[in-house]
């Protein structure tokens, strides 16, 4: 499969406003209301609602242009270059490269380099050097001569900045691979971390699945320390060649640096006399712990890193190319990729069909698209296939929990996510299914499994159940970004949420997970946005979670909330918040006006009554006039997140969905609340 740049799939052309028959004619064009619209707000003009009410229409019937036949939405999504850089690595390590793949992943590169020589994570940021330092090589593998302007200005940049030696333990093995790096210069992670006891600091099940998935092969690369013959050297990317890495004073041993620094010591000595029985049991334990979570599509987890590093590990550890399960693997690869219209090839680091799907069919429901409308039946259909029933990694820490979740992903049953399972039964219960009994088992099953990996101070991560542990993070092996995955204010917002729309707001389970929310409010009255950019994600989340189960508008924090969202408010009526929100709070609430963060924020003031306020009005028009003839948005700034700064997404989807969800529910009011199901 194969995604477009414009977040549809390419699967299907867009419908036609005529129809067949009458039933397909009536509900495949523009949304029809199943509420009476609300009246006009005192001094609103007639012409602002019939506006909204035209951008919603066409924002509605894009959006159904784009629906697979199967019934799943899916858009791109962008994170940086390093991930087509590592692409060109791994085929050049594997001896697998073609030159028609490596010229369209290098065109994809040279397209991404800022005017200084560098590459960001995101659109607008700064230079990054790790990503600045793959793109780099990549492009070196690409045929690329170092004496190029802007090859030139990228090697320049990265000598002011520290050369290798100051980029990221992941970088530096890349480039350990071809001898570029010493081993003896990286963090040891032996395999024997395998046989730690669940109970035991630093167990493999102290870390999010996402590094787990990743830390498991790469314990088998660490041991194998294997070295590919270098095609070129890369001193001019040492700051001094003759001393590629120059020596570091240790932290003091009373710090949590210090100590982790000697243990990597000890370790490293450990490594020139293992135990040898243990390290071939470990190796093995590795093996048979990667292959059990292929998935049936070949992948790892669906997402892009640890299907890399396990086919490198498997492959060191004597499986062949023409292996089934290495072959499947390289094949899967192949469906990360996304074709533009210039010849370049993008590679995803991730695909979100399950995730879109949700939100798409949230937001169409909201518009006032009929609930039996055949485009949101068939998305019911493709979200019920999609349902996991068998355990994965979070049984770990919830044994005897039956299954009943939803991952992120097209395959990835190992995985399930606390957040795309709350939002699928959100959708859910959206539409009129012809067979109800079999949503309703869907419903019960995984509001069950989401209720059961509820962690202990009664809110929610997104894996797994009280994935707190801070040590992870203090590794010297773990600066690729956030390692662990502790309970945060979005996740477990969407949870109580589906809870309340379920009628389990008075559940005492519902209250701890409100009461965990209302402690989480920051002093400024906004939440913390973990999967979304930033404060205005998190308090966009919160709000229609908090009403929903029944905190009233008038309640001190949704006052505190509101007043914060209209202090954020651009000038040009939209809300934008920049990445380095996460690390510079001068960026709290501040950016570009995007599509996505403006719905955010008027999403959470319809919730809380201020529909008819002026800063509403404000957002609606920015929405309005923004939109582009065909009924979508442009959104190239990136609003999700992976990691916090470490890791951004330009989910391509959200420009189209969340827009379209905010004017529906402010054009209809109040269309689909927790009261109106219980009804």
């Amino acid at each position: 499969m194969t995604a477009t740049t414009d977040g549809s799939t390419g699967a299907l052309p867009p419908r036609a406003a005529a129809a067949t028959d009458s039933t397909t004619a009536q509900s495949s064009t523009a949304p029809r209301s199943t509420t009476a619209r609300p009246p006009l707000a005192e001094g609103e003009a007639p012409g602002a609602l019939a506006a909204a009410e035209r951008a919603t229409a066409r924002a509605a019937e894009h959006l159904l242009s784009l629906q697979d036949e199967q019934g799943w939405w899916k858009g791109d999504l962008e994170t940086n270059v390093t991930m087509d850089a590592e692409d060109l690595l791994l085929r050049q390590f594997l001896g697998v490269q073609d030159e028609e793949t490596t010229r369209a992943a290098a065109l994809y590169i040279r397209s991404e380099q800022r005017p200084d020589g560098t590459w960001a994570t995101f659109l607008g940021g700064p230079g990054e050097l790790s990503t600045t330092i793959e793109a780099y090589v990549a492009l070196r593998l690409a045929g690329d001569a170092p004496d190029a302007p802007h090859m030139a200005a990228a090697s320049a940049w990265i000598r002011e900045q520290g050369g290798i030696a100051a980029s990221r333990v992941f970088t530096r093995i890349w480039l350990a691979l071809f001898g570029w790096w010493k081993w003896e210069d990286l963090p040891e992670l032996p395999p024997e971390i395998m046989f730690l006891p669940k109970w035991f600091p630093l167990n493999l099940y102290d870390f999010g699945q996402w590094a787990r998935q990743t830390i498991v092969p790469l314990t088998v690369v660490s041991a194998k320390r294997p070295v590919r013959p270098a095609p070129f050297p890369l001193d001019e990317l040492h700051t001094d060649p003759a001393r590629p890495n120059p020596p570091r004073p240790l932290a003091p041993a009373a710090s949590w640096d210090g100590a982790f620094q000697r243990l990597d010591a000890a370790l490293h000595h450990y490594r020139r006399f293992p135990l040898r029985r243990l390290r071939r049991l470990a190796l093995q334990q590795a093996a048979r712990w990667i292959i059990e979570r292929q998935e049936n599509d070949g992948c790892w987890g669906g997402i892009q890193p640890p299907a890399v590093y396990s086919i490198i590990a498997l492959h060191l550890l004597g499986y062949d190319l023409d292996h089934p399960v290495l072959r499947e693997g390289l094949n899967s690869l192949d469906r990360f990729a996304v074709r533009r219209e210039d010849g370049s090839r993008m590679i995803e680091a991730c695909q979100s069909p399950v995730w879109d799907t949700c939100l798409a069919t949230i937001a169409l429901a909201d518009a006032g698209v009929a609930p039996d409308h055949p485009a949101l039946v068939k998305a019911a259909d493709w979200m019920l296939d999609e349902q996991i029933d068998r355990t994965g990694d979070w049984a770990v820490r919830r044994p005897g929990l039956t299954p009943g979740g939803w991952a992120f992903e097209f395959h990835n049953d190992t995985y399930p996510d606390i957040d795309d399972t709350a939002e699928v039964v959100l959708a859910l219960k959206r539409v009129r299914h012809p067979d109800p009994a079999r949503v309703e088992t869907a419903v019960r099953r995984a509001a069950r499994w989401n209720l059961g990996m509820q962690s202990k101070n009664g809110a929610w991560g997104a894996f797994d159940a009280d994935n707190t542990s801070t040590l992870p993070n203090r590794l010297p092996f773990c600066d690729f970004g956030e390692v662990v995955d502790p309970p945060s204010a979005d996740v477990t917002a969407h949870v109580v949420e589906m809870l309340a729309f379920l009628g389990e707001r008075h559940d005492p389970r519902t209250r701890r997970g409100v009461e965990w929310l209302l402690a989480e409010q920051e002093e400024s009255g906004a939440w913390f946005g973990r999967w979304g950019v930033n404060y205005v994600y998190g308090t966009g989340s919160v709000l229609p979670a908090l009403v929903a189960a029944g905190i009233p508008a008038s309640h001190p924090a949704i006052r505190r909330a509101v007043r914060w969202l209209e202090a954020v408010q651009n000038d040009d009526g939209g809300w934008g918040e920049d990445l380095r929100s996460y690390r510079d709070a001068e960026w709290i609430g501040r950016g570009t006006s995007t599509a996505s963060q403006t719905a955010w924020a008027l999403m959470a003031l319809l919730a809380a009554g201020e529909r008819e306020g002026k800063a509403v009005e404000r957002g609606v028009a920015w929405l309005v006039d923004t939109q582009r003839p065909d009924g979508s948005w442009d959104e190239p700034h990136f609003t999700g997140t992976g990691f916090p700064w470490d890791f951004s997404i330009n989910y391509h989807l959200y420009r189209q969905v969340f827009p379209l969800t905010a004017l529906g529910r402010y054009v209809h009011g109040e269309l689909f609340t927790p009261d109106r199901l219980e009804a």
